[in-house]
């Protein structure tokens, strides 16, 4: 998408600029904010709440941090000036229906890269040119623009150490821009009531439970609690559930709470006044390089939305599974966890990492379920569920994506809850009927002596549900179904 950056002189200094928000919901080290300014002219914000139509339905968890973050970022801007206009329904419309309110010949955006919005902002933007009204667009999301990091024959990377290595080479982190005291805006505007969008769920309200606090400031005690804390050993706790070695800016970083670029200058600066280790703000950076790989990923490959990245993973005989599909949603799998995670998705909109990796591998490989299917279970239920990120982290462990996990890398539930759960903090919090469990049969229920189970209050079946699957036997299914693969792959050479 090509969005015109040249000027037009010729409207009346007062004549108001446009600022479309997106996923981008900060003041401060706002590219496309900054440039309106620049202007000298008043900016209208406007955020436009689009959903169904060109573009992906926001899942029903992110709804709920968007209701947040909006909030915040509205308070923001009327502390300063400039009431944020909301709109419901088409973007083009609402944007042509704001130019006509106000007089506006120019917009400012920062780019989204996921390839329906990027058509849909680049249709938006060649009609606008055609009638005298330019777009600028800028780089508000990731470390590097896609298109930017490319191997040295001029493709797009697709294997992640190399592609990290170029970025930290080459990419520029731009001067930061503090919080303006003051933005100059547009009264009177007509807007939507947030109240009336109905974004947080009430009649059952599951969000409840949700953890974190939507906005810039949020964003920002997010990121300084961490650096403070958890960074400094980043590289052992980020694996263990129970505790707080995450940075938990993801849902942050996804709308736009936060740049990326002040997430690295946070860490790098921690690290060069002897705050924390160099090698655990590195590996921060490395975490943050990911998630540009993923989006740089999807951009230049959109069919990997839908299909696998590596062709022959398409031949998978995926299992038609509705009863396994539905024990895992609700976290009863019988594998402790599993079903921990799970719980913790659904009751938080949030799941530990190190989890993911896990309840991920039991869908794909331990019940043999099309990893489409946990990809929008994830996009419904997590509030940071971004494009790229997950799309490329779940085909990561179906085999099917770039620089992916082998497919025979089978992860054992069982083991997996020893390594990183060896006390049992994590599962004892979220699935409480196996509290009084012995740590040696916490992770594997079903071996334990009856004696056991009746001292610990549980039983089998009645309780907590025996295990669905025989992990050793689902396992050997699993690699017959990648000789599937490798024999439609030869068949095919």
């Amino acid at each position: 998408m090509e969005i015109d950056p040249v000027t037009t002189e010729t409207a009346r200094r007062d004549t108001p600029v446009i600022v479309w928000f997106r996923r981008d919901l900060r003041l401060a080290d706002n590219p496309a904010l900054n440039h309106a300014m620049a202007t000298g002219r008043p900016v209208v914000p406007v955020y436009i709440h689009d959903d169904g139509g060109r573009v992906r339905r926001t899942g029903a968890a992110s709804l709920w941090w968007l209701d947040g973050s909006l909030r915040a970022l509205a308070a923001d801007l009327a502390g300063r000036g400039a009431p944020l206009i909301l709109r419901c329904g088409d973007s083009e419309a609402e944007l042509r229906r704001l130019i006509a309110e106000t007089g506006a010949e120019t917009v400012f955006l920062n780019r989204l890269f996921e390839p329906e919005a990027w058509t849909r902002d680049a249709d938006i933007a060649h009609g606008l040119k055609a009638e005298g009204v330019d777009c600028r667009g800028f780089n508000g999301s990731l470390l590097a623009r896609p298109g930017s990091v490319l191997t040295g024959s001029g493709g797009p990377y697709k294997v992640f150490t190399p592609f990290l290595k170029t970025l930290l080479a080459g990419a520029e982190p731009p001067p930061p821009t503090p919080l303006p005291a003051i933005i100059p805006g547009v009264q009177g505007l007509a807007s939507d009531s947030l109240d009336d969008w109905a974004l947080k769920p009430t009649r059952p309200d599951w969000a409840a439970g949700f953890a974190g606090l939507p906005g810039e400031a949020g964003a920002i005690a997010a990121l300084e609690a961490f650096v403070a804390g958890g960074l400094r050993t980043y590289s052992r706790d980020r694996d263990i559930p129970a505790a707080s070695g995450t940075s938990r800016l993801s849902p942050h970083l996804h709308f736009g709470e936060l740049s990326p670029w002040r997430a690295v200058a946070a860490a790098r600066a921690a690290a060069a006044d002897g705050r924390v280790p160099g090698a655990e703000a590195g590996k921060f950076v490395a975490e943050l390089g990911w998630r540009d790989f993923s989006a740089h990923l999807l951009h230049q490959f959109p069919a990997m939305a839908d299909r696998a990245f590596r062709p022959d993973y398409d031949a998978m005989p995926w299992r038609d599974d509705p009863a396994g599909l539905a024990a895992w949603q609700a976290g009863r799998t019988g594998f402790p966890i599993v079903d921990a995670g799970m719980r913790q998705l659904w009751t938080t909109g949030w799941m530990h990492n190190r989890v993911r990796m896990i309840v991920a591998s039991f869908l794909v490989k331990d019940l043999l379920i099309d990893w489409r299917a946990g990809e929008r279970w994830f996009w419904e239920t997590l509030v940071d569920a971004d494009p790229g990120n997950n799309i490329q982290n779940w085909q990561w462990i179906a085999g099917s994506g770039a620089d992916a996990a082998p497919y025979f890398r089978v992860f054992n539930p069982v083991t997996q809850g020893e390594k990183f759960d060896a006390d049992g903090r994590y599962v004892r919090t979220w699935v409480p009927e196996l509290r009084q469990m012995p740590d040696r049969w916490l992770h594997a229920p079903w071996t334990a002596p009856p004696e056991i189970l009746r001292h610990a209050g549980v039983r089998l079946g009645h309780h907590y549900p025996r295990p669905i699957v025989d992990h050793a036997e689902a396992r050997l299914r699993a690699l017959e179904a990648l000789r599937t693969v490798s024999r439609a792959r030869d068949a095919d050479d």
